[in-house]
This record gives C-alpha cells, sequence and structure tokens, in this order.
C-alpha cells in the first residue's frame, strides 16, 4: 500500500523552497490599475463622489457573488478563495538548487539503494518532491510511479483551471448585473420624475452600476483567473521537472546524467515562482 506524506511535516525555511512575501507584480499592478481608473475620471472633471453610489455597489457585489454561489458547489468556492488569497502571496524556489537536490539524492540511492533516502525525505525543499520520493520508494515498477506522479500533476493543474473558471464565470456575470442596476435605477428615475435636469442627473446616476460591473469584471474577477493560470504553469514546469528527476533517481542514472537532462527545465531561468 502507497503511505500518505504527513501533513505535519514542514520543510525547513533554510531549505531551497521558500521565503513566502508579498507579490510586489500584482499588487504594483493592482496600483496601476486603481490609479489610472481613478486619474481617468478626475480628468474629466467630474467628482469622484458621483461614482460612490452604494445602491449600485449593493447590487453589482451582492448579485455577482450569489451568481457565484448558485453557479459553483462549495468546495470549489472555498478553492477558488484559497487561490485567490494566495495570489497576494509569492514563494520563491531556485530551480537551480532544485536540480542539485535532486542530484544529491540520486548519489545516495545508487550508493546506498533507494531506501536510504526516506530519512532524507522530512528534509526536501518541496511538498510534492517529498511524496514523489514517498511514491518512489514504496512502488515495485517504473511505469506505476510514472503513472502515480503524472495522476498528481494533471489533478493540480485540472484544479487551478478549475478555480480560474470560476472567477471567469463570475467575470462574465458582472456586467451584465451592472446592466440590471443601471435598468433599477433608470426605474427610480422616472419614477420621481420631475424635471429635466434631475432626470438628466439621474440617469447619470444610474449608469454607475455598469461601470461598477465592468471594472469588478475587467479589473478584478478576469485578471486575477489568468494569474492563476500563470501561477499554475509556473508550477506544472516545476512539477514536471521534479517527476523527471525522481523517475531518475528510481532508475539509478548517474548523477551527470540526471542534472544533464534537468537543465532543459532552466529555461526561465534561476528563480519562479511556486504556488
Amino acid at each position: 500500500m502507497i503511505r500518505e506524506l504527513p501533513e505535519t511535516k514542514e520543510a525547513p525555511s533554510t531549505q531551497v523552497e521558500r521565503r513566502r512575501h508579498l507579490d510586489l507584480g500584482m499588487l504594483i499592478g493592482i496600483a496601476i490599475a486603481v490609479i489610472a481608473t481613478v486619474a481617468g475620471i478626475a480628468s474629466t472633471g467630474v467628482s469622484l463622489k458621483y461614482f460612490l453610489q452604494p445602491t449600485g455597489a449593493l447590487i453589482v457585489l451582492g448579485g455577482t457573488l450569489g451568481v457565484t454561489i448558485i453557479t459553483t458547489p462549495h468546495a470549489g468556492l472555498l478553492s477558488a478563495a484559497r487561490r485567490v488569497r494566495e495570489l497576494f502571496r509569492t514563494s520563491v524556489l531556485n530551480r537551480e538548487d532544485l536540480i542539485d537536490e535532486l542530484v544529491s539524492y540520486s548519489r545516495v540511492a545508487r550508493s546506498k539503494g533507494l531506501f536510504a533516502v526516506e530519512p532524507l525525505i522530512s528534509q526536501a525543499s518541496n511538498k510534492f518532491l517529498a511524496e514523489s520520493l514517498l511514491l518512489a520508494i514504496d512502488v515495485r515498477q517504473r511505469s506505476e510511479l510514472q503513472s502515480a506522479l503524472e495522476d498528481k500533476v494533471r489533478l493540480r493543474e485540472r484544479q487551478g483551471e478549475v478555480d480560474a473558471r470560476i472567477l471567469e464565470v463570475a467575470g462574465g456575470f458582472a456586467p451584465t448585473i451592472g446592466v440590471i442596476g443601471t435598468v433599477v435605477g433608470l426605474i427610480d428615475v422616472f419614477r420621481q420624475f420631475s424635471t429635466l435636469s434631475s432626470v438628466v442627473n439621474g440617469v447619470g446616476t444610474a449608469f454607475v452600476s455598469t461601470i461598477y460591473g465592468l471594472v469588478l469584471a475587467n479589473i478584478v474577477l478576469l485578471p486575477a483567473a489568468q494569474r492563476i493560470r500563470a501561477r499554475v504553469a509556473e508550477a506544472f514546469e516545476t512539477q514536471e521537472l521534479i517527476m523527471e528527476g525522481v523517475l531518475c533517481v528510481f532508475d539509478g542514472t548517474h548523477p551527470a546524467v540526471i542534472r544533464q537532462r534537468l537543465n532543459c527545465f532552466l529555461h526561465q531561468a534561476g528563480e519562479t515562482h511556486d504556488s
């Protein structure tokens, strides 16, 4: 029976993987988008207070959240929420150091046997690496090991795509719900119809809901979905590196050959982000 890696084991902070910190690229992108939008509005001479409409915000935010809850299972919502939270944090992973680590495991396996690697697994710098090494010790055939690792990689990639798709669906509904808010505002305008000036002012206020929907979709939800896909792609490459390295360790491949094979994963040079 294949054993599971205990959840309580964490890689030491001094290892290859990981000092988590705020993702400055994410924060800078948000700041630029917000500043550019506010500056554009200010340049028209219209007061920013004019765009602060609680009713429109309630309709757009509440409506989008409600539709997302309707279209997405509870577990999917929680997974997407965790993924969004992780977008604001990043962890540095140096692939060259990861290759060195894999090569060190191969030396131990070649000199003392594959089971000699087991005491070192708790010190692995990457959780997927630790899980993969544990699988390599437990299975008997290479095909079984490769199939299990490929399944793990595909499952993680699929989950990332599902999380991104949830945000995309929400981003697709947000502008339409903004239009609903606009219609509601127009109904209220004509209900209180008195003078042309009040109608004109009310119409402008009503269309703020449409702006809320467009901003929520195109500055928040859709960019976040693409950011998730980018993170998943980076993690996929790292997991492929690990999978290839662990298979080589299982085969007893010479460390120099392993290094040569894994160097092809260094095309993005040096450090990448893995989530």
